[in-house]
């Protein structure tokens, strides 16, 4: 049974009122760079010195990918608020009547966005150290489990881009909205092992030395690999993180089966590289190689021994 009061709030029809809370004093105010990479150093040297000789030793690369992919989640859902708001706004502006209430509330909404961007970019800032502390520590640029990471700072200029949604929005005519412009060169290479560990440095020191030297000629480059994450790929990857250079990664569309491999050498050539640079691999690679001579698109060889360019290792060899 209603009481009295209850009764005539009822007859009051107050359905469409709902009760808010004000909007808090934000700050769109980020701690200070140093602070930040000073802390997150600390945290991650004190948690990884529990690893060595346990039982977790093998799971530390995966824990510290974790650590680095609070940040990344933690930043998108920031920018999930900015859409929103932004979604907000534009409305707000569309019904405008000039009255104290709809400026007040265009006021407040404007104030949301503002501090979900700053916040968006403070954690990819996190994000981008804790990344740099993930390379130094397992030697792989740190990518994501699915999608993109971009940087929307000027400061911060490294991105790793999904070349499926690369390839949307560059038809869609958004492509700067994705990533910086740049000039792609496709890194192509299959997964190698090696008998001894010299072996191993002097294949990765050759895969470093020749993305240098393309990078001399191709200032704006953008890489564009398979995102093998056990393969030459991941050298290519810590490389392009290392010089702060775009990356785009084409993973394998594996629902395609064998055909994977294939169409991905489409999607690398429907970018007009400036040039394909190719270590050896498997028949997927060698197709790619012959498909890009086709099209005129340049091939900087290095599939002889080690990395290396194979018609002088072959000159060296008959000379001796």
């Amino acid at each position: 049974m209603r009481t009295t009061l209850a009764n005539q709030l009822a007859q009051l029809e107050l359905g469409h009122l709902s009760v808010q809370r004000p909007p808090s004093e934000t700050s769109c105010e980020l701690p200070p760079d140093e602070a930040v990479e000073q802390t997150l150093q600390a945290v991650w040297s004190d948690l990884f010195t529990l690893f060595p000789d346990t039982a977790l030793e093998e799971d530390a690369e995966e824990i510290g990918w974790g650590l680095v992919n609070l940040f990344h989640r933690a930043a998108a859902k920031r920018a999930a608020q900015i859409d929103r708001a932004t979604d907000e706004i534009r409305c707000l502006l569309a019904s405008a009547d000039g009255s104290e209430v709809h400026a007040s509330e265009l006021e407040n909404q404007v104030a949301r966005a503002q501090a979900a961007e700053a916040a968006m970019l403070g954690l990819e800032s996190l994000r981008e150290v804790a990344a740099s502390l993930y390379l130094n520590e397992t030697g792989s640029s740190w990518r994501p489990a699915g999608g993109s990471r971009l940087s929307h700072s000027a400061k911060l200029t490294s991105a790793v881009v999904d070349g499926r949604a690369f390839l949307r929005a560059r038809a869609e005519s958004r492509r700067k909205a994705v990533m910086p412009e740049g000039t792609p060169v496709v890194f192509a290479a299959g997964r190698l092992s090696f008998p001894t560990d010299s072996e191993a440095k002097s294949f990765a020191g050759n895969v470093w030395d020749t993305l240098d030297r393309v990078r001399e000629r191709v200032a704006d480059l953008v890489l564009v690999h398979g995102g093998d994450s056990k393969g030459a790929d991941r050298l290519a990857a810590s490389w392009a993180e290392q010089r702060k250079v775009p990356q785009v990664a084409f993973s394998l569309e594996r629902r395609l089966g064998q055909r994977a491999g294939f169409r991905r050498n489409e999607q690398f050539l429907s970018l007009n590289p400036r040039c394909v640079v190719a270590f050896a691999g498997s028949g997927v690679v060698e197709r790619l190689v012959i498909q890009a001579k086709e099209q005129g698109v340049a091939v900087v060889d290095r599939r002889g021994p080690l990395g290396t360019n194979p018609r002088r290792a072959a000159r060296e060899a008959a000379a001796a």
